[in-house]
């Protein structure tokens, strides 16, 4: 507390009293206004300003006459008072009258710790606006006060409270009140003191009573004349509540006169409404359309609950759920209609009504009749044909999915037809109670749940555009239910999928029981979009750790949502989430699923997708018909090749749409031209003349949707030394090549790297100028072993660039193309410009040559470890029409699983292992002159 000895006083006039905690607002007069701001000025931020002092009223004798003595009050000034902070002060706004009083200015105080006056305070009637500085003493406010003292103070105190909680009329107030209660019954002894001036201040009181209570130092004491003011203020409000109650029984009548008036309110709007029908509306009636469902709130309330409770009846007898909307209805008809907590309550139990439970959802006999038909499978496949084109290997996982969903729902429902009915201890069944009766839980058993198929959780990984959506919508409708998507794009927040708690303000359910109530049934199929964009860990929670339970077939049988706060089963439903990529998924949420690939579509597959799919999406969505326009497949192949390039179709679309626009303008332009247009009988406008040119050639690409993006550069390629085509994968999840340049620059043998390269491509340029140096004899480059190519006979640096520089390159997957780079430049030999190859150079293995009995040198020989993205790879070769590809003997598998029969059959794979292999097969056999006439040995050390 502030130390200081010295404070300026202020006078309280009678009847306010500032006690400690408590704040207060009053007028005061110009000149003490001014003097305040004066003190605001040169005071301490840190230190109390005023020590405000209580001027106290008339005596008992003297309370006859109206006229207040100052000097007499000034004489009788207590000594004790409440050092105060200034906390407004209030300028009076100007009247715009002349003869209008001016008002005065508002001071408020915030009371900071008791004081005591060293010595009476001497003024005179004259200084009353003026702030005497003045000695003062801060009283020890140490000490803790006994049990029985702090006991019988909370009991006073509580006994108060309640009775001013149950004499509020506005809800707010009583809400202050009980809170108030709340924090009286949980404080401790240290506190007491303080909740007693906190309570005393809040109070209505007598001014002498709280003018003793503020000269009470000792907490002892303070807490004796606290308990002693609320009992006295408990027995007014009690008497007082009597006496009101006394004067509004004889208000009686109007309120008789008020219900009455109320009830004929009803009976009109009654008689309104049937007027108003349809069916029963004489000559007159019910042409007017004037009411509305929105008119009679009151029925529509009642509906609503009665609705309500037919939904809890529904819920199976002894489940949790049951349990939960019953104790919650019993609660909501406690609540007053009006109150918040009413409005929270009722909220509560919609939500948990809608949730599709296992006895109010869809019988599992109707999806049971769909997979029992014999012709399901076939459905299916022809479902995902009509939908898809291409994509054989998702489609056949897919397949394999909705088979064993078939055969376990079958044998499920065998097994379930040949099990005994089960029957409680006494053999009777339990009658379905009323849900404001006691739902006895001790002879109810909870409803067998269905096993049925813990089926993976597929996770469709691939570029934007390539059908992971479409796919999730093909398999819902398949299986004939509901299909939900949640977008997981951005969602940063642990509650957006477990729901908030209900203790927060506009708490609701997540985003799982949102889909499950859009669905209607317990065994939808939910599609998790872009669950790589899930937000990572923050203060708000881990969405993604969030997920774990919903995607885990062991666990999300009693997912638990954090608004519901009622275990749901989700074993029922068909999750399938969808990636762009891997990288950003955690690895517990990636363990969980099974991952399924979409590379990209082929410039084939591309073709009859817009054959099929897109051309006449597009003919249809511009108001034309399929007789006004048609593109030749050259055109196609032109549109899809120079001015698309990604791995879906998105694009394509949009070029395709660009086109039929421009084609649907000409023909509105031809359809004014012409002299009498006529309709045909399906209502499509057909033109009287025949020059209508409805075919789009590839030459007429250029004038409608501009110069191609991608001219072909690709193709042009030459054959030059120290140039070398590399594999590589561009964001847009699109294969194709790179050329990898090296050319030789003065120096001082160092390496130098361009082309926005990041930190994993620049070490596998070290890593292959390493091998390259190392193996410089063998491969003829050096007259001798232990000669750095770089330095003899002259110093010379390597530049290495890739091209478009304005791209971010990296990944290991360009060391054996740098190194034939670099080999290609040091020894003279080209490779040819037909061939393009990807790999990494992933480990070293050290040897030792062997001449006579020393060590002569040591050397490295590397391996080609295998890459990623090698469908992509080898389509954006094609492309480019790369005839011969070298690529890692570890991705021959991918090659024969991921690439096309069509494009394999048109292109020459070359396998390696080894750097020596990569090189042969880029220069050709007996192209280098490998010097092999040293014998190695493995080292052992």
């Amino acid at each position: 507390m502030p130390s200081s000895p010295r404070l300026p006083v202020l006078l309280l006039p009678h009847p306010l009293i500032l006690l400690p905690t408590a704040r207060l607002t009053f007028p005061i007069s110009r000149a003490l206004a001014e003097a305040i701001l004066t003190l605001l000025d040169d005071a301490d931020a840190t230190q109390p300003l005023l020590a405000a002092i209580p001027v106290p009223g008339p005596s008992e004798g003297d309370s006859h006459d109206s006229q207040f003595d100052v000097s007499s009050a000034i004489n009788s000034l207590p000594t004790y008072g409440t050092a105060a902070r200034v906390v407004r002060l209030v300028r009076p706004r100007s009247s715009s009258s002349p003869g209008a009083p001016r008002q005065p200015y508002l001071l408020s105080l915030h009371g900071l710790t008791r004081i005591r006056l060293a010595s009476p305070l001497q003024i005179d009637t004259t200084s009353l606006d003026t702030l005497p500085i003045h000695k003062v003493l801060y009283p020890s406010a140490e000490g803790t006060p006994s049990r029985e003292t702090v006991e019988a103070f909370k009991d006073a105190a509580l006994s108060l409270l309640d009775r001013l909680a149950k004499d509020s009329v506005q809800p707010q107030r009583k809400d202050d009140w009980l809170r108030v209660a709340a924090l009286v019954e949980d404080i401790s002894e240290q506190r007491a003191a303080w909740m007693a001036d906190v309570l005393v201040a809040a109070v209505s009181g007598q001014y002498g009573d709280k003018l003793a209570f503020m000269a009470a130092t000792d907490v002892e004491d303070r807490l004796h004349r606290a308990t002693e003011l609320f009992v006295k203020q408990s027995s007014i409000q009690e008497v007082s509540k009597k006496i009101a109650t006394a004067v509004d029984e004889s208000f009686s009548r109007q309120q008789k006169e008020y219900f009455l008036r109320q009830q004929l309110a009803a009976i009109q709007r009654e008689l309104h409404t049937l007027h108003n029908s349809p069916g029963t509306a004489g000559p007159g009636f019910g042409t007017g359309g004037a009411t509305s469902e929105l008119d009679d709130d009151d029925q529509a309330d009642a509906d609503d609950l009665a609705d309500l409770r037919r939904k809890i009846e529904a819920l199976d007898v002894g489940t949790e759920e049951r349990k939960v909307g019953v104790r919650e209805w019993r609660r909501l008809k406690r609540i007053p209609q009006g109150s918040v907590e009413n409005g929270v309550i009722r909220s509560y139990l919609e939500w948990l009504t809608s949730v599709p439970w296992p006895s109010t959802s869809t019988p599992a006999s109707a999806s049971l009749d769909i997979l029992k038909d014999h012709s399901f499978l076939t459905r299916a496949r022809a479902q995902l044909d009509a939908d898809h084109y291409g994509l054989d290997q998702i489609k056949r996982r897919l397949m394999e999915y909705l088979a064993i969903v078939r055969l376990r729902a079958i044998a499920d429902a065998a097994a379930a037809t040949s099990a005994p009915p089960q029957t409680e201890g006494n053999g009777a069944l339990v009658p379905a109670s009323s849900v404001d009766k006691v739902v006895s839980t001790s002879h109810s058993a909870s409803p067998q749940k269905s096993k049925g198929v813990k089926g993976p959780i597929l996770l469709f990984v691939g570029p934007p555009g390539t059908g992971k959506t479409s796919l999730g919508q093909s398999i819902a409708k398949a299986l004939d239910r509901p299909f939900q998507r949640i977008s997981l794009g951005g969602v940063r927040d642990e509650a957006e999928i477990r729901g908030h708690r209900r203790t927060y303000v506009a708490s609701g359910p997540g985003a799982i029981v949102q889909a499950l109530r859009k669905a209607g049934r317990n065994d939808p199929v939910i599609l998790l979009d872009e669950v790589d964009k899930v937000g990572h860990s923050n203060f708000h929670g881990d969405p993604a750790a969030a997920l774990l339970e919903v995607l885990d077939p062991e666990q999300n049988h009693s997912f638990n949502d954090h608004y519901i706060n009622v275990p749901i089963d989700l074993s029922q439903v068909l999750f399938i989430c969808t990636s762009n990529t891997l990288d950003t998924i955690s690895a517990p949420l990636l363990d969980r699923c099974e991952v399924v690939e979409l590379s990209g579509y082929t410039y084939d597959e591309k073709m009859h997708i817009a054959r099929r799919f897109l051309l006449p999406k597009q003919i249809q969505a511009n108001g034309l018909s399929d007789s006004q326009l048609a593109l030749t497949d050259s055109a196609l192949l032109h549109i899809a090749t120079m001015y698309t390039r990604e791995a879906g179709v998105r694009s394509l679309e949009r070029a395709i749409g660009a086109v039929v626009r421009y084609k649907a303008v000409e023909w509105a332009e031809h359809l004014d031209t012409v002299v009498a247009p006529s309709s045909n009988e399906e209502g499509t406008v057909v033109a009287t003349k025949s020059d209508w040119h409805a075919i789009v050639e590839e030459d007429e690409l250029e004038k409608i949707l501009g110069i191609p993006r991608w001219d072909g550069e690709e193709r042009e390629r030459e054959e030059k030394r120290g140039v070398v085509y590399g594999l590589v994968v561009t964001g847009m999840g699109e294969g194709g090549i790179l050329p990898v340049e090296s050319t030789v620059v003065p120096g001082a043998g160092r390496l130098k790297l361009t082309g926005s390269l990041g930190d994993v491509i620049k070490e596998s340029g070290e890593i292959a100028l390493s091998w390259v140096k190392t193996h410089a004899f063998e491969l003829g480059i050096t007259a001798g072993r232990g000669i750095d190519p770089l330095k003899v006979p002259d110093p010379i640096d390597i530049h290495l660039h890739l091209p478009s520089g304005a791209q971010k390159k990296d990944g290991p997957s360009a060391g054996i193309a740098m190194i034939c780079a670099f080999v290609s430049l040091l020894s003279g030999a080209c490779v040819p410009k037909d061939i393009a190859m990807t790999g990494e150079v992933g480990s070293f293995d050290h040897y030792f040559m062997i001449a006579s009995d020393f060590v002569v040198e040591i050397t490295l020989r590397g391996r080609v470890t295998p890459v990623g993205g090698i469908r992509m790879k080898v389509l954006g070769a094609h492309r480019a029409q790369i005839r011969k590809v070298i690529l890692p003997w570890a991705n021959r598998k991918d090659v024969e699983h991921d690439v096309a029969p069509e494009v394999r059959r048109e292109m020459q794979f070359f396998f390696v292992r080894t750097i020596d292999e990569a090189l042969e097969a880029a220069f050709g056999r007996g192209a280098l002159g490998w010097r092999r006439e040293t014998v190695l040995l493995e080292s052992r050390l």
